[in-house]
């Protein structure tokens, strides 16, 4: 009878303990939800925490505290980003509305195939490829992994902070009660007028609490298996934040390869 009451003081220890982790990520959801976006969120984390302490030492902080850190999926790191910053993106003369646009993104944990949408975003896409194209994305790292919710990467600082030099209009989405549904990737912001070259992929529900206030550049066509190995990297909470999301093994991105066919 002792064992039996234990086994349920223990289960339901555990059940609160489950309750706590949802409460915590809905009511991080519902922060996102509103108009600080993505990059302001973890901006203030940082700005908030400034250097670590204590257990934080170990905890990546810069592109750098990346770069220590083994590599996750068992793979080899590759050569280090170069660190690019443009004025504004040129436009792509091969992509029209109704080109097909896939971008093949190799990463430490898999490839990922995304089909891009210039139809419904433009801008979006047509600064994505040009970045892609230049290799600005080489050697990145994705530095936020929240799962059940978002992978965020396209970040030169992988801190939240940084960007490709200039910034892309505003191309929300239009379709009332829009959703970001898993497999789904759009663009980070600080807000309206603050989209540049950082991105998200959507994998899971969690997503359902984001406004409709971010470009969607497209959607993944193959590679979900990689994007859950990702999923399962270690992570640490950074100080100050609800969100257990800072990968404690780097995923890098290898490179990011466009393919624009005509419809």
């Amino acid at each position: 009878m002792s064992d039996r009451r234990q086994r349920q003081k223990e289960q339901r220890a555990a059940k609160r303990e489950t309750e706590k982790k949802q409460a915590a990520r809905k009511e991080l959801g519902r922060r996102l939800a509103t108009a600080m976006g993505f990059g302001l969120v973890v901006v203030t984390i940082f700005a908030l925490t400034g250097t670590f302490s204590g257990e934080s030492t170990d905890l990546p902080g810069s592109y750098e505290g990346f770069r220590s850190q083994p590599t996750a999926c068992g793979a080899d790191q590759p050569p280090a980003e170069t660190i690019m910053s443009f004025d504004a993106p040129e436009t792509q003369s091969d992509i029209t509305a109704t080109s097909n646009v896939t971008a093949t993104m190799a990463t430490s944990c898999g490839d990922i195939v995304m089909e891009l949408d210039p139809a419904t975003s433009p801008e979006t896409v047509s600064s994505f490829v040009f970045l892609a194209r230049e290799g600005f994305f080489d050697g990145q790292v994705f530095h936020r992994i929240a799962e059940g919710f978002v992978i965020q990467g396209g970040d030169p600082e992988a801190n939240g902070t940084g960007g490709p030099g200039y910034v892309i209009a505003d191309e929300f989405p239009t379709e009332p009660d829009f959703n970001y549904e898993v497999d789904a990737v759009a663009m980070a912001n600080r807000g309206a007028r603050s989209t540049g070259s950082q991105f998200f992929f959507v994998i899971g529900e969690d997503a359902r609490h984001l406004t409709s206030s971010f470009n969607v550049l497209g959607r993944v066509l193959s590679g979900q298996d990689a994007l859950g190995r990702m999923e399962q990297v270690p992570k640490g909470v950074l100080p100050g934040s609800v969100e257990e999301s800072l990968p404690l093994e780097t995923v890098y991105i290898e490179s990011v390869t466009i393919v624009v066919t005509d419809s």
